[in-house]
């Protein structure tokens, strides 16, 4: 069993929804990023990490300037393994990178077989492929079955059943639903078609389904906890980092708003 079903199925035997924090690599530095990693870590029970890129299609403000400011600092992709790697060896909690696939791609000479393989040997969990659509993802899923990575596609409230079915078909590890129709960012209310989102997921696969896009704080966080399995916060955490806010309460608030009494 991989470290991310361990991490689902505690969550799950708990009766909450896992906590899934985002943070982009090397933002606002290297070390703060690994200081910050350790402070979410602790409550919870994957991370997702971030790798900068200055394109970011999917990514709202928030997020796109961290990608800035990492990328200004000098953040490559070696770099972001390296901090992965770190951060292994401090923890057995999941480490998924979320990555556009032309970073993958212009990988080096082992382009995103080498990709694949140098994060699974800094030991990386798994992959989120956010603009990278499934049906022309073969490749990429071949190699990560041979060395034990899982693949994350995404979902949205305007996937049809058919759409669904190819991705989750794809997915290992877990199912990421978008929440929204748009970009991330930090929203004041749960979007109204999560449940219904969700519910289609649930038809096509047994995976375990995180929902992000738009928590922002345990208001938010409570009603997809009490319908998904995973609950995804990022340009909470990123905006609470750029203004020197209290990472470590939020982060706290958060995870004990996915308990499911308090949903």
């Amino acid at each position: 069993m991989s470290r991310i079903d361990t991490a689902f199925r505690q969550a799950r035997a708990e009766n909450r929804a896992a906590f899934v924090p985002y943070l982009t690599a090397g933002f606002p530095t290297r070390d703060a990023f690994l200081q910050h990693a350790r402070t979410v870590l602790a409550h919870a029970d994957l991370l997702e990490v971030g790798l900068p890129y200055s394109d970011p299609l999917g990514d709202g403000p928030t997020i796109q300037r961290s990608s800035e400011v990492a990328l200004e600092g000098g953040v490559t992709t070696a770099g972001v393994f390296d901090m992965i790697r770190t951060l292994r060896s401090e923890t057995e909690k999941p480490i998924v990178v979320m990555t556009y696939y032309n970073p993958m791609y212009c990988y080096g000479e082992g382009g995103e077989a080498g990709f694949l393989r140098d994060l699974a040997a800094a030991g990386g969990d798994g992959v989120i492929l956010p603009d990278l659509p499934p049906d022309e993802a073969g490749t990429v899923i071949d190699t990560a079955r041979e060395i034990g990575l899982d693949t994350v596609f995404l979902t949205a409230p305007t996937s049809t059943p058919e759409r669904v079915a190819l991705v989750t078909d794809a997915c290992r590890g877990f199912v990421y639903a978008v929440s929204v129709t748009g970009v991330t960012g930090a929203r004041e209310a749960t979007s109204s078609e999560v449940p219904s989102l969700v519910g289609r997921i649930q038809e096509a696969t047994d995976l375990p389904i995180a929902v992000g896009f738009g928590v922002s704080n345990a208001a938010t966080a409570a009603p997809v906890a009490a319908v998904a399995d995973g609950v995804v916060v990022g340009s909470a955490l990123i905006r609470t980092i750029a203004e020197g806010g209290d990472l470590d309460a939020l982060a706290r608030e958060i995870a004990g708003a996915c308990r499911r009494e308090n949903a």
